[in-house]
Formats: structure tokens, sequence, C-alpha cells
């Protein structure tokens, strides 16, 4: 008896002993773990909205998108059993991609044709028969609808089996793989993501002042950024509808190559050549976070940096203009926002 309590204390202190040194490891290593603290002041520059001089090559700053992307998915249903391409592949209009299950289709095409076969030796017969009076002009036009019936059928197993085959409906490069071989699949089951960059739309955000500057199929300088190459676009499309910030989203069609090889979401410039020059209230390029789909600038309110977005017009190398959003008044981070997050305090660079 005394035994078996010597035993049990013996654990229980084991037990203790191991808890405390797992809640000791456990403190330690919340020590090391660095937490940012959202009240310490982050140093930055500052500077207010000014009037900037746009001289006459007016530039619209915008993101590539491709020119076709589509998630390609199975017509019929059935057990993925081949994928012939991985992502980054590049594929060509018409390619298998992937294969399912047809088993059990070809046993039924082939079930059909045998079907037929004997159809047909039974018409010859009836024709014959027809002939000689010895069956009536129904029983004969019985047998050719069944006839009919059963290639009607064999044709729409011929199409269950051409959809168990999955092909490229453009040429482009697989970019996202949705499905796993031996995943059942059904009608509209995406397998692959595949994108077309051989060709590419530049989405850019024209102010109201300027869309009428646009005509369909109007040729346009385009600078790509990344290269700091020029190339030539075309504007393929023209929204007839503004945004809530009256501003026109214009689409510029540019070619890809191999000189100048331009990625998905890329930015690139428009540049519009004008007779006339604009001021108007700008802020400097540096100081833009995000996209120019939704543009936004950290302004200064209460000693804090709040995340503001706004709506840009034309840019130029340095600056991008203020539509709406941003006053002269304002006070906007121009250096250091890349240590900020919305809300957060700053301190001011003497």
């Amino acid at each position: 008896m005394k035994r078996i309590i010597f035993i049990s204390i013996a654990v229980v202190a084991l037990l203790s002993l191991t808890v405390f040194k797992l809640l000791s490891n456990s403190k330690e290593a919340k020590k090391k773990i660095y937490i940012h603290n959202m009240e310490a002041a982050v140093l930055v520059d500052t500077e207010n909205p000014q009037m900037h001089t746009f001289e006459s090559a007016f530039s619209y700053l915008g993101v590539f998108e491709p020119m076709h992307q589509n998630n390609v998915a199975a017509e019929g249903s059935g057990k993925l059993t081949e994928l012939l391409v991985k992502e980054g592949d590049q594929v060509n209009k018409g390619q298998v991609i992937a294969k399912l299950d047809d088993e059990l289709i070809l046993l039924q095409i082939e079930n059909a044709k045998l079907n037929i076969a004997q159809l047909k030796n039974d018409n010859a017969r009836f024709a014959n028969l027809r002939k000689e009076q010895a069956v009536s002009s129904m029983e004969a036009e019985k047998m050719e609808l069944a006839l009919k019936s059963a290639e009607v059928q064999l044709k729409q197993l011929q199409k269950q089996l051409r959809s168990t085959k999955v092909l490229a409906p453009f040429s482009g490069v697989v970019t996202k793989k949705m499905a796993d071989l031996g995943s059942m699949v059904m009608p509209g089951t995406p397998i692959v993501e595949l994108t077309d960059i051989g060709q590419l739309k530049l989405a850019i955000s024209v102010p109201e002042r300027d869309v009428l500057k646009f005509k369909k199929g109007q040729k346009v300088n385009v600078n790509i950024d990344a290269q700091n190459a020029t190339v030539t676009g075309s504007i393929y499309s023209i929204s007839v509808q503004a945004d809530a910030l009256h501003n026109f989203k214009v689409l510029v069609l540019v070619s890809n190559s191999s000189a100048n090889k331009i990625l998905s979401g890329m930015y690139g410039t428009v540049t519009l050549d004008n007779n006339e020059k604009v001021s108007a209230l700008a802020v400097p390029r540096k100081a833009l976070i995000g996209s120019t789909k939704n543009p936004q600038i950290y302004v200064v309110k209460n000693g804090k940096a709040m995340l503001t977005p706004f709506s840009p017009g034309t840019a130029d190398g340095n600056y991008l203009e203020v539509v709406s959003g941003l006053s002269s008044s304002d006070e906007i981070v121009v250096k250091g926002q890349v240590n900020l997050e919305n809300g957060m305090n700053i301190k001011r660079n003497k």
C-alpha cells in the first residue's frame, strides 16, 4: 500500500514539474516573439498636395490585364484519369488538357454499333418482304424509325465520348491547376486556369474632362514602367458609364513580344499628345499606395496616418493629378509609408 502511495506521489510530482516546465518555456517563447506596437510613432516625411502643370503630353497610369483568362471546365462527368498539363505549361488552342474515364461510354458505343448493324439487316429483309407484300407498310416504317433512332443514340454517345476530353479553348499558359487526378468531376467543374498574354489590355481610368480625347482604334504610346520601354497600343474600348468618381474605364490593346515581355499585373502608362497644358492639384507619384484601380494615400489626421482613397487623373513622370478625394490643405505622407498601417501614429521628420 505504501509503495502505491509513493508511486502516485512521484507521478504527480513528475507531472507538476512537466507542466511547470512547459509553462516556463511558453513564457520564454512569448518574450522572443516580436509584437508590433501600434502606439509607437513612425517617422515619416509629409507635404501638402500642390498645383502642378502637366505639359502637352498627358499620361494615364494603368495595370496590364490578360486578353483572355478563363477557367477551363469539363463538359462531361466522370473520374479524372489524365491531367496532361502542369502549371506554367504553354498550350495551343484545341490541345487536350485532361481526360475523363471513357470506358463505359466506349462499351455503350460498341453496343450501339452492333444494334445498328442488326437493324440494317432487318431493314433490308423488311424491304424485300415489303416488295412481296409479305409485311405491312406500317411494320416496315417502324423498322426504319428504329434504325434512325439507334443512329441518333450513337451520335449522342459519340458526343459524350468527345466530352471526356477537356480541350484548350484558346492558346495560353496554364496559371493554376484546379483539379487532381482521381477527382470526380461534373459538367462545369474547372480543371485548370488558362491565361493568354499574347495580347494584353491596359486598363486606365480617364477623368470626364479627358475621355472625349480618346477614340476607339486610336493609336497611343504605352510605356512599360518595369522595362522603361515604349510600345504602340490601340484603344480597344471606352466605357459609356462613369464610375462613382466620374472616371471612365478605357482599355488599350497591346501585343506582347519577346523583346519587351509584359506580364499581367505590371504597370503601364498611356501617353496622349495634346495642345493644351493643364494645371491641377497633384500628389507625388511616390506617395501612391496600391494600384491605380483603387489608389490610396496616407493622410495625417490628429497625428495618425489614415489610408484615404482618391480619384486620379492625368499623370507625368513624378506627379499624379487629383480629381477628387484630396484637398490642398491635406497633409499627406510622401516617405516612410512602407512602415505604416492604417491608424498608426506618425512623427514628422524634421
